[in-house]
C-alpha cells in the first residue's frame, strides 16, 4: 500500500529495551478533500529513510497496516493497529540514480524503411 502527502512532523530515533529497538515517527498530511493526519512508525534500519526528508515536502511512502490482540490482566481483548513505513520517496524527484534518461516523445526520430521498397500508405 502507498500513501501520498506532505510531511507535518518527523520525531527523533527513539530506543527502546536493552535489545535496543528503534523507532521513528512520521505524520504525513493527505492532500484530500478531508486532509487525514497520519503517523507512520519507521523502525530499525528504516529509521534513517527519514534523514533525507524536511517538513513540508511532499512524499509517497510505502505502508504496511499492522493489527496486534492484546488481553487485559482482566481477561478484556482489545485490538490495536499501527502503520509501519518501509520506503518514502519524494513526489516529483527526478528518476532514481542510475536509471537512463527517457527523450521525450517528440524527440524520437521516426523509423525509416532502409530497403528500396515501394512506399505506400496501404497497410499491407
Amino acid at each position: 500500500m502507498e500513501v501520498q502527502g506532505k510531511i507535518k512532523l518527523i520525531g527523533e530515533t527513539k530506543t527502546y529495551g536493552a535489545n535496543g529497538f528503534q523507532k521513528r515517527e512520521l505524520v504525513v498530511t493527505t492532500e484530500e478533500q478531508y486532509p487525514q493526519h497520519l503517523m507512520i512508525e519507521f523502525v530499525q534500519d528504516k529509521t534513517s529513510l527519514l534523514d533525507a526528508f524536511n517538513v513540508g515536502e511532499p512524499v509517497k511512502i510505502g505502508i504496511n497496516l499492522r493489527g496486534r490482540e492484546w488481553q487485559s490482566p482482566q481477561g478484556e481483548t482489545k485490538y490495536f493497529n499501527s502503520i509501519a513505513g518501509w520506503r518514502i520517496e519524494k513526489v516529483g524527484a527526478s528518476a532514481p540514480a542510475g536509471a537512463p534518461e527517457v527523450p521525450p516523445f517528440d524527440e524520437y526520430e521516426p523509423v525509416s524503411n532502409s530497403k528500396n521498397e515501394d512506399h505506400d500508405d496501404l497497410p499491407f
